[in-house]
């Protein structure tokens, strides 16, 4: 491909045309594609090209602490939790019908994950999602009264198609942030989805948000669309824990062991010198 080309190529903005052009040349007259063959390649090559940045920047755009996806997930560890459901969830087809969900269960039971590997499957199916602790997204919120910016980040957690809440429990809220807490969710009933993960049960969520007028209100709304998973399992953390504590005991209890097999070699070798 020649420079004039190149240039207008770039002009376009077709940088998917431009990496795989000359490519395409080779294959075109390999193959003795016709024009319109040659033509549905190049343009086939942009889309793909446009898409897959376009996931890289909404990747990027959602801030999700680690990369995990469906099929990393140990469902065998947590029988609890019905696979078919999940698979049926990361379709994204809840997104589409505005619905929520909510993962409930012990620390380190794969809630996190599960909500982090949804909102992958919706990045890319061209959704926006947006990541966030419950404890960092009413620490932004309060801070921004301070320079008057509330409503602009009010709509930086308002918009995005599906946002993710982690950790609603870890600590009890008060007036001003149950207040914005109600403000976010009020603002995407009906109209965006919501996925919270929690270490509380469901009927302890009313204590954790203080004001049984906003709770109420606040719950409704989230409950009225909700797919509810609950796990009863073992944490997977303590269970790498505890696997690596027994590893390093057996570890140390070889070390032992060889440690006083060598020393009763030495005191043979003692006696023996002694006889001689």
């Amino acid at each position: 491909m020649n420079d004039a080309l190149q240039g207008k190529l770039k002009k376009l903005h077709f940088s998917g045309i431009i990496k795989t052009a000359d490519m395409r040349i080779e294959q075109a007259i390999r193959e003795k594609l016709s024009y319109q063959e040659f033509l549905e390649i190049l343009i086939n090559d942009e889309l793909l090209n446009r898409a897959n940045k376009g996931n890289h920047r909404r990747l990027q755009k959602a801030k999700f602490p680690q990369h995990k996806t469906i099929e990393e997930f140990n469902f065998s560890y947590q029988p609890s939790i019905n696979r078919q459901t999940i698979y049926q969830l990361s379709t994204c087809e809840f997104i589409r019908k505005k619905e929520n969900i909510a993962f409930i269960g012990p620390p380190g039971t794969g809630k996190t994950h599960l909500a982090i590997a949804i909102g992958v499957k919706a990045v890319t199916q061209g959704y926006n999602v947006l990541f966030v602790t419950m404890n960092d997204m009413l620490e932004d919120l309060y801070m921004s009264r301070a320079d008057n910016s509330f409503q602009q980040r009010l709509r930086k957690y308002a918009q995005p198609d599906l946002l993710i809440v982690d950790e609603l429990g870890l600590r009890k809220l008060n007036q001003t942030s149950v207040d914005d807490f109600y403000e976010v969710i009020a603002k995407r009933y009906e109209q965006r989805s919501t996925i919270i993960t929690s270490n509380k049960t469901f009927e302890e969520w009313g204590k954790i948000l203080f004001d049984p007028v906003l709770a109420t209100a606040i719950l409704d709304r989230f409950v009225h669309h909700c797919n509810f998973i609950v796990i009863n399992g073992d944490s997977y953390r303590m269970r790498e824990r505890e696997g690596f504590t027994a590893h390093t005991n057996k570890r140390e209890k070889l070390g032992k062991l060889v440690t006083s097999e060598n020393t009763a070699d030495d005191t043979v070798d003692d006696d023996i010198g002694s006889i001689d």
